[in-house]
């Protein structure tokens, strides 16, 4: 009995080194805490920043108030960015407060708009040295996903401050900037549909990773991703999107 013991623990350990660590990423969030649960039952408020209702707000509402970007509808949050009148993409954000942690959503682009996308991560405005405080995304686009460590990529202050000096002068991006900002991101092919899909999207320490439909896509792994305060969850759309349920989760 203890040889069959000891083999089938060996057995056990092999199988689960020659796995993925938290391959479910929805189970490894919820072994963690709640931080936030919405399904958009209700009626939204107007047009204005706080329109959505339970702590949601929008960085852009106020700039075209005539214009509805949101419309929550039989339970679904259907966004359609006024990008255009903005001169913004619609950012709609919602406070989340963790180092580890992540968000499960349910989302579906509907088919009303010329390649619809949709880009989802992390903010913390309190950080210095880094643009409106973008930390990290995910990017999801008609034809791949993209995560991105914008904290010690494009927008961090410096390096945005040298591409912009290229730019502004019709030079190219200097080749050192060229090649970190290359390291910052990585892709994988994805095909978009207009079904509704199920995405899951974690920063664990410098790792990011992203899901949908219960498979893994892609994973990254660069220092901005290990921030101390992931304070918003962000959305940013230039098209239609539509989202019907949130969950943000906090595993440290």
């Amino acid at each position: 009995m203890k040889r069959y013991l000891l083999a089938a623990s060996i057995f056990l350990v092999s199988i689960a080194a020659s796995c993925p660590a938290f391959a479910d990423d929805k189970v490894r969030l919820e072994s963690g805490a709640l931080v936030f649960h919405d399904t958009f039952d209700r009626d939204e408020d107007g047009n204005l920043a706080k329109a959505i209702g339970k702590g949601w707000n929008s960085a852009t509402a106020d700039r075209v108030p005539a214009v509805r970007q949101v419309d929550l509808d039989e339970g679904i949050m259907k966004i359609a960015s006024a990008t255009k009148e903005a001169g913004h993409a619609a950012h709609i954000h919602h406070e989340a407060g963790f180092s580890d942690g992540g968000v499960v959503i349910r989302f579906r682009f509907p088919g009303l708009s010329k390649d619809e996308g949709l880009q989802l991560g992390f903010v913390d405005r309190e950080v210095k040295g880094v643009h409106a405080g973008h930390l990290c995304y995910a990017v999801l686009a008609p034809d791949k996903v993209t995560l991105i460590d914008h904290k010690t990529g494009i927008m961090n202050l410096a390096n945005r401050q040298r591409r912009d000096d290229a730019l502004a002068a019709k030079e190219r991006i200097p080749k050192d900037l060229e090649t970190l900002l290359a390291t910052k991101q990585h892709s994988e092919k994805w095909k978009a549909d207009e079904e509704w899909h199920e995405l899951v999207l974690v920063t664990e320490g410098d790792e990011m990773r992203l899901s949908i439909d219960g498979k893994l896509l892609a994973t990254h792994r660069s220092e901005g991703f290990a921030h101390p305060m992931k304070r918003w969850f962000s959305f940013l759309v230039s098209s239609t999107v539509w989202v019907d349920e949130v969950k943000i989760w906090k595993i440290n």
